[in-house]
């Protein structure tokens, strides 16, 4: 029996996911003929902090043996709305609610969510369709050009590929003061082999001046750090890579600064009196004080990364202001930012910085660290608008990545399809179009590692130094790795490759998973993979924009080792198979499975009369066009 209502069935809610402001959704529930209501049911719909409101619903149809019950609504006001529908029937309210992913029965359940999105919310055409790349920049690229005005307390390393430092002091902290010597010439000198690879737009981690290898402790928002160019090298750097149709955005670290900046000053490295040294200094009001100078508030309760205050009205200014830091960094060439710990800067100062950023053109992109559902996540009390169109044009997709890495391991079919399709019903279609899709970041151990070697949560950093993947294990890994890069480059949004991962780079987490790109000893074999996605990607024009359904049978995974997902488009669709095993996988009668087109043909793979073979973590695609 069909379920009483559910939402991927456009007949029971006639919109898929997010709908916009101003756009009227049609609502349908189905009850047997022999339950007689008391009175029409009603949809009940509500935002955070307002008041239930109560649609009527009318009768509408008959399916099967159900009556169906149908009400509009027309959604004014751009927020997360949640619901349910309820009917009384012999004195008795029923309610009918969800009971998982999308379906809804009457029985104890969550709520709906119903995410409605700003009309005029629209996100940059330029990352739409293509390849993101990010690098940690000094760990991609050594040009071996001569490194000028480097600041006390480093150590230039020469053992590129040596293993990052990682032992504390005997205070407990973990310096990070050694470099490889990664800059922007070396990014440079690489532009062809990332557009050989594909990508479109590289994603740069810190390059603010920052006494740290990881840059996450700014000192100088104004200055590139030294170790990797100037600031006239970086304007280059973006100049040469748009000539090869390559964007490039930079992080934003706008939460906290560091101890040792012109900022803060705590050890006096800069002339100017910083907030740490003087009541007096001009940046004393970025920062709170429990007990001047030696207590302050910090990022975490690390004292070397102290919080600033970000909507002190200098602070904006200085950020977000027509001289600010977001406009000079856009005028030497970035395409965007990427912000840092999204959920830790208040939604006046994103607003501010979406503001500033937007004055500088449309195009210019922001995309937000946000771990969890962006679209109802919660931080310190407060319900995040990042999605809504005033705020973020995208995230990173850091469910997608759970979802991708636990599937390919064996997890439930079900399970990832749940996980994926939760995120495309909640996220509004400009953001999906744009997300942000990776398997492995600088923060989280390298995909290759999760998949095929040791779990590594409850090891020490001493076990993870010099913990390499055996033969076995690195074959093993770099299989379910391919699997997984097939699902990251054709799910709805843009693959991000984290450098090296294409060429088998190893390393658990933080620092291993941040060592130098081994030019030299590259896995030739899965580069060329990872440039045939990209190729093959670049050839489905449905990748831009085209939404996704899974392919089920009567409501059933037809064979578990492969997942089966289309990108809709006219005029045909593109249906993606991904095998997630060692088998050679052979479907049967495709075309008696996808019936309702009037010819399916082979885009990518084996397939002949109806046939279609998946090789061993592999893929195939068909493409198949609509009866209409």
């Amino acid at each position: 029996m069909r379920p009483v209502y559910d939402t991927w069935d456009l007949g029971c809610k006639s919109i898929f996911g997010a709908i916009k402001q101003n756009e009227t959704c049609r609502f349908s529930i189905r009850l047997h003929k022999d339950i007689q209501p008391d009175f029409p049911p009603v949809l009940v719909l509500f935002r955070t902090g307002f008041k239930e409101r109560f649609i009527h619903m009318s009768p509408s149809g008959k399916v099967d043996d159900c009556i169906v019950y149908s009400c509009e609504y027309n959604a004014r006001y751009s927020d997360v709305h949640y619901y349910y529908f309820s009917y009384t029937c012999g004195g008795i309210r029923h309610y009918i609610k969800r009971i998982n992913c999308h379906e809804g029965a009457e029985q104890d359940g969550d709520l709906f969510q119903l995410t409605v999105y700003s009309n005029e919310y629209q996100t940059p055409d330029f990352l739409k369709g293509g390849i993101m790349y990010q690098i940690f920049p000094d760990r991609f690229c050594n040009s071996g050009k001569p490194k000028k005005d480097i600041p006390d307390g480093r150590v230039l390393r020469e053992d590129w590929g040596g293993t990052p430092w990682y032992r504390p002091d005997e205070n407990g902290h973990v310096w990070n003061n050694d470099y490889f010597g990664g800059d922007f010439a070396g990014i440079q000198s690489k532009l062809p082999y990332l557009k050989d690879l594909g990508v479109t737009c590289i994603y740069l981690n810190p390059i603010f001046e920052a006494h740290e290898n990881h840059r996450y402790n700014t000192a100088d928002y104004s200055k590139a750090d030294p170790l990797l160019g100037t600031n006239e090298e970086f304007a280059e750097l973006c100049r040469e890579a748009k000539k090869l149709g390559i964007s490039v955005i930079i992080d934003g670290v706008f939460s906290h600064t560091g101890a040792d900046s012109v900022y803060f000053n705590k050890y006096g490295r800069y002339p100017e009196p910083g907030a740490y040294q003087s009541r007096d200094s001009k940046y004393f009001s970025w920062y709170s004080f429990i007990d001047y100078p030696e207590q302050y508030e910090a990022w975490w309760g690390i004292d070397t990364l102290p919080n600033v205050n970000e909507n002190n009205e200098d602070y904006t200014r200085f950020i977000c202001g027509d001289e600010g830091i977001i406009h000079y960094w856009l005028s030497k060439g970035a395409a965007g930012f990427r912000l840092d710990v999204a959920d830790e800067l208040p939604d006046q100062f994103i607003n501010n910085l979406r503001r500033s950023v937007k004055k500088v053109g449309k195009e210019k992109l922001i995309i937000g660290e946000v771990w969890e559902d962006a679209s109802n996540k919660e931080s310190y009390g407060v319900k995040r608008r990042y999605l809504l169109g005033d705020q973020l044009d995208s995230v990173m997709n850091y469910p997608f990545r759970e979802a991708i890495i636990e599937y390919v391991k064996g997890g439930d079919p079900r399970a990832f399809i749940y996980s994926v399709m939760t995120i495309l019903e909640h996220y509004p279609k400009p953001t999906i179009d744009v997300l942000m899709n990776f398997v492995s970041t600088h923060d989280i151990e390298r995909a290759i590692n999760r998949l095929g070697g040791e779990y590594c949560d409850d090891k020490s950093k001493d076990w993870m130094a010099e913990r390499w993947l055996t033969e076995e294990q690195y074959t093993y890994g770099k299989n379910l790795l391919k699997a997984a890069f097939a699902l990251m480059f054709f799910l709805p949004g843009v693959p991000c490759i984290y450098y090296g991962d294409e060429a088998g780079l190893q390393g658990y987490k933080d620092p291993f998973n941040r060592r130098c790109y081994p030019w030299g000893n590259e896995d030739h074999e899965l580069i060329e993979y990872v440039k045939e996605l990209g190729r093959v990607r670049k050839s489905i024009p449905n990748m831009k924009s085209g939404r996704t359904y899974f392919a089920l049978k009567d409501g059933t995974i037809p064979d578990e080792r492969i997942i089966a997902f289309t990108r809709q488009g006219s005029p045909a669709d593109y249906i993606i198979f991904v095998n997630r095993t060692g088998d050679n996988v052979v479907l049967d009668n495709v075309k008696e499975f996808f019936s309702f087109y009037t010819g399916i043909e082979e885009f990518y793979g084996e397939y002949s009369e109806g046939t279609l073979v998946v090789p061993p973590y592999g893929y195939g695609i068909i493409k198949a066009k609509f009866t209409g």
